[in-house]
């Protein structure tokens, strides 16, 4: 069953196409990567995705619905979660603080309860805490919960932006080049979290130019070129197939 379809997707910027009669789908329960180098039109894809980008033609449909048009606020609240390229990190904040946040749209947000600290109002929001708590000890930052977000390390923040798009409880989270800018170490680190996301049944669609990553974690690969479709299959078809591996892995890979 595919939990998002993307048909004949098309945006063009002032007459150059970004995304050009773009055609996919993704299955629950996988992880799905989409490859390419910068300029492919992989972010431009995410941002029409998830509403931040109106299409120039095509159709875009999430869990059976089509979602064209929809603002991004109630796309989270369908299930649909992101992280991006750059940290979009409350430094201001503590680290369960900035977890805290992806859960807001599952919060009781009236006035007045929050205001007087009502018992039911004060109970929620300990149960909130508790289950961030949790999801930050399940991306492998247990012991940062009580931590300031700008005494982290930029790898651990990278893992705190995850656990924050899961505290959304999302059904389909879309990963923008997690592995960005990391060691060998934290790369690895990600790795195992991204796996560890999608055997808890949520569905990936990831980003990533780390190609070591995507073919040992992917479930299905989507290569770009220039906003069009170049292949797209296993790791192993990817892999093989002589266009991915001129353009994107390297003629002499």
């Amino acid at each position: 069953m595919s939990l998002l379809r993307v048909q004949s997707l098309s945006k063009e910027f002032g007459g150059v196409h970004a995304i050009e009669d773009l055609s996919f789908s993704v299955a629950a329960g996988t992880i799905h990567s989409i490859i390419g180098p910068n300029g492919a039109g992989k972010t431009t894809l995410f941002n029409l995705i998830t509403g931040i980008y109106t299409p120039s033609a095509g159709m875009v449909e999430f869990d059976g619905r089509p979602i064209g048009g929809v603002a991004p606020s109630r796309l989270a609240a369908l299930g649909l979660s992101r992280t991006f390229q750059n940290l979009q990190v409350f430094f201001n904040m503590t680290a369960i603080e900035n977890v805290m946040v992806g859960a807001h749209l599952h919060l009781d947000r009236r006035f007045w309860p929050s205001l007087l600290r009502l018992p039911g109002s004060v109970r929620r929001d300990r149960a909130c805490r508790d289950h961030c708590a949790r999801l930050m000890d399940f991306v492998g930052l247990g012991a940062y919960v009580d931590a300031e977000a700008s005494a982290m390390p930029y790898g651990a923040l990278k893992r705190l932006e995850i656990a924050r798009a899961l505290a959304a409880k999302p059904k389909l989270l879309l990963l923008d080049e997690p592995a960005a800018g990391l060691n060998a170490t934290e790369s690895r680190e990600i790795d195992q979290v991204i796996k560890k996301v999608a055997a808890d049944g949520v569905t990936v669609v990831l980003v990533e130019h780390d190609m070591k990553m995507v073919m040992g974690i992917s479930d299905h690969i989507l290569a770009l070129d220039y906003g069009r479709k170049l292949a797209e299959g296993t790791p192993a078809q990817v892999r093989a197939n002589p266009d991915v591996v001129a353009a994107y892995l390297g003629a002499h890979s």
